[in-house]
């Protein structure tokens, strides 16, 4: 036997039992049958015009694009902030901070959404697409202060140095030479906060309104076996979507690393 045969199986079996739902996924929504099961009945593009012609649901997703886009862009700002912050300075208190920051990104989403409504309703806030946006980004800024850190991290000092001694400011450094080299970084942390934005349930569903986003429209359809097709069509093109951002994603993050001279340990793909 092979040497590393059996991690190599495990690893292609863990693979399989994976993705193999989202890859089955494409199958059903491109079936002409209404049930969910094989043998196939046919091929049919039919639940994708139907999908389309669904008014609420082009509502649900204008709304969700709407908080995603805003999701991404507070993030990646604030992100920035917090990133320069960690690798440029030292205070009091920044390990601590810093951890709070990232907190999110291990705990439960419904935790979070948990204390989040009770924290609203007690301030007497009313629920609308903003008190979404705020959990969107409480979720997202994890992620945007990490890839952003490692953005700023992979710079050579030497040329911040430089530019100063040059008699340019520190505001002038920072956009004439700092970001457009961590750009790169900038686009992926924003891509990445989009996607989970726009995917994300849990939250939208405790924070929202009486108007539903796209994620929480697509469970509530699931109650209705007629609308199964359409949402299976709807979920192969979000796929396509998440797949075709983070892949972009990814593309920005070698590209900044590569740019600045850093090492890469590791990416999204």
């Amino acid at each position: 036997m092979k040497r590393g045969f059996g991690l190599k199986s495990y690893a292609l079996l863990y693979l399989l039992f994976l993705y193999a739902p989202i890859l089955i996924l494409p199958l059903f929504a491109f079936n002409a049958g209404t049930v969910v099961s094989f043998p196939l009945k046919g091929f049919t593009t039919q639940w994708f015009g139907e999908m389309w012609a669904d008014q609420n649901l082009r509502q649900a997703l204008g709304r969700s694009l709407i908080i995603a886009f805003s999701t991404a862009t507070i993030s990646t700002i604030l992100g920035i902030f917090a990133a320069r912050a960690s690798v440029r300075y030292r205070f009091p208190g920044k390990g601590p901070v810093f951890g709070l920051i990232l907190l999110p990104m291990v705990l439960p989403d419904i935790v979070v959404a948990m204390a989040l409504l009770v924290v609203l309703l007690s301030l007497g806030v009313t629920l609308s697409i903003g008190t979404i946006i705020m959990g969107h980004v409480l979720l997202c800024m994890p992620f945007a202060v990490a890839i952003l850190t490692s953005a700023f991290q992979s710079l050579d000092k030497s040329l911040e140095e430089a530019a100063l001694d040059l008699g340019e400011t520190p505001w002038s450094t920072f956009r004439l030479i700092i970001l457009p080299l961590v750009m790169p970084g900038i686009i992926a942390s924003f891509l990445i906060c989009f996607t989970i934005s726009i995917d994300e349930f849990v939250v939208a569903n405790f924070l929202g309104s009486g108007k539903p986003v796209l994620s929480v429209y697509i469970f509530g359809q699931f109650r209705f076996p007629a609308k199964v097709p359409a949402m299976l069509a709807l979920g192969t093109i979000l796929v396509a979507f998440s797949v075709c951002l983070l892949a972009i994603a990814e593309y920005f993050r070698r590209r900044g690393i590569a740019k600045t001279g850093g090492k890469d340990s590791g990416g999204f793909l």
